[in-house]
């Protein structure tokens, strides 16, 4: 472990200034999140993406949401293999252990993940076709909403495609027993959003409308 080094100078600072002053100001609160646990009425899955700020979009505080976040925000499909799959350990945690009201999946604007996605299934990326690619297999879960999107003109189809990131991982939630059970009991509900980091726009999927509408 000898690659391992200490955190960056800057990072420390930060860190301190947030424990003289955030922390100090809140220890009370913090402590008490601390000794009861976590309560978080919702869980969001979102992407990676450092330009994509959860709890600043929705000015949330600590303790409100359960965050999971991956290549693009996808949920694989229910598959229980006995194999890794973390996304699909934290939307189990957060359903049947935590007993989340609500699970809302976010995409978001200029997503590399999903523009991988589209470079792969077009032919412009061969790196991501290679069995060893991590991120290439992970983007196999929206080939089924890159064929939805396909003959769209091509200055559409990425946004569009950013959209079906969200629908399929919707799509592929449904296949979790304990979250169509959950569901269908009414103590869970699914949201999809997609936000466009540089206007500061939010939409939300309508299934009555089938697309997707201004917040």
């Amino acid at each position: 472990m000898n690659y391992v080094r200490p955190l960056p100078s800057y990072l420390v600072s930060r860190f301190q200034g947030w424990r003289a002053t955030t922390y100090q100001d809140n220890k009370a609160w913090y402590r008490r999140l601390a000794e009861s646990g976590q309560h978080p009425r919702a869980m969001v899955i979102s992407c990676c993406d450092s330009r994509v700020h959860v709890t600043s979009i929705f000015g949330a505080d600590e303790g409100e949401f359960f965050i999971h976040r991956n290549i693009a925000g996808l949920v694989p499909p229910y598959n229980p293999d006995g194999e890794r799959h973390g996304t699909s350990a934290a939307v189990e945690y957060a359903v049947t252990s935590l007993g989340v009201a609500h699970i809302v999946v976010l995409g978001h604007s200029n997503c590399g993940g999903v523009k991988g996605c589209h470079d792969m299934c077009t032919g412009h990326a061969p790196q991501l076709e290679e069995k060893t690619s991590f991120v290439g297999r992970w983007m196999d879960i929206l080939r089924p909403g890159f064929e939805r999107v396909s003959a769209l003109p091509q200055t559409e189809i990425l946004t569009a495609l950013e959209k079906q990131a969200v629908l399929v991982s919707l799509e592929n939630l449904a296949t979790f027993p304990f979250v169509r059970s959950a569901v269908e009991d009414d103590r869970l509900t699914l949201h999809g959003l997609w936000t466009n980091t540089g206007e500061g726009e939010l939409e939300q999927y309508d299934p009555a409308r089938g697309g997707f509408l201004p917040v």
